[in-house]
């Protein structure tokens, strides 16, 4: 595992590329995890929980010298109310965009198309006791935006997030979010009475091993959080991970009643279809 390391901007001497914003501080975690800032466009506005494409230039074509754009969709990890933008990222050696996004350093310049969208927003589901946030390593990224919103608490008495990584160390960005939530100036309150980590290994031997999709089908998940009435009219649900996850996930939730739901058709539960990893 590389050394945990952050670093913040003090000056940006790149030079200006279309879409660019500025990085401001990176921190890698893992060999295969790492997280950074961005400067935020002054008109960009969005919903948490929404994501955007974000990128790199390519290599100049070998003939035609041009260069096209590396781009991925990437869920905000911060907020709609602050003043820079956060992505958490898997690193791939031999991927055509985290293989050289990686290496990013502060002042570097990365491409960022302001247009945001998504189905893991407030407006996407209706009104209940209790939302339930399912993850899988990098697709916590979204509910680290929900989790510092205000409105989650407005609308929920009762906030989850699970968090399924192969090792302990995979959930370090987790566990700091939840304590960065708890002490949050606009949420920290609320969230110290209503916000619940329930965080697992698959690989690693930890406190709670197991894939969430079998900790929610054989009950133990309800039995360690102490809930019995987990059904249509008192739960709702987002869910970001791998397709496999999204898939067992929404089978689960069916067989208990819940209803998929849309920005057009609000519903019990929603899945990020944008997010493979």
């Amino acid at each position: 595992m590389t050394e945990h390391s952050t670093v913040t901007l003090e000056t940006a001497t790149a030079v200006p590329l279309p879409d660019a914003q500025t990085v401001t501080e990176v921190e890698h975690y893992t060999d295969s995890l790492f997280r950074f800032r961005v400067t935020r466009p002054a008109s960009m506005r969005f919903r948490s929980g929404e994501f955007v494409m974000i990128g790199l230039m390519g290599d100049p074509h070998p003939e035609t010298g041009k260069q096209k754009h590396l781009l991925r969709a990437y869920s905000i990890a911060s907020p709609a109310w602050d003043d820079t933008l956060q992505f958490y990222s898997i690193k791939v050696d031999n991927g055509p965009l985290t293989s050289r996004l990686q290496h990013i350093k502060v002042g570097d310049q990365v491409i960022l198309k302001p247009k945001s969208v998504g189905t893991l927003v407030h407006d996407a589901l209706t009104p209940a006791n209790r939302i339930w946030f399912f993850s899988t390593g990098t697709g916590i990224a979204p509910f680290a935006s929900l989790l510092r919103e205000p409105e989650t608490y407005e609308r929920f008495d009762q906030v989850i997030l699970t968090h399924t990584c192969r090792d302990v160390a995979d959930l370090k960005f987790g566990k700091e979010l939840i304590a960065e939530t708890k002490t949050d100036i606009l949420v920290g309150e609320e969230a110290q009475q209503k916000l619940h980590y329930y965080p697992t290994t698959t690989r690693e031997t930890s406190k709670k091993m197991g894939r969430i999709t079998s900790l929610l089908e054989d009950g133990s998940l309800l039995v360690d959080l102490g809930v019995t009435d987990f059904n249509a009219t008192n739960d709702r649900a987002m869910v970001c991970g791998s397709i496999g996850l999204n898939t067992d996930i929404k089978r689960i939730l069916e067989n208990y009643g819940l209803r998929e739901g849309a920005n057009s058709d609000p519903g019990d539960y929603v899945i990020e279809k944008a997010f493979v990893g």
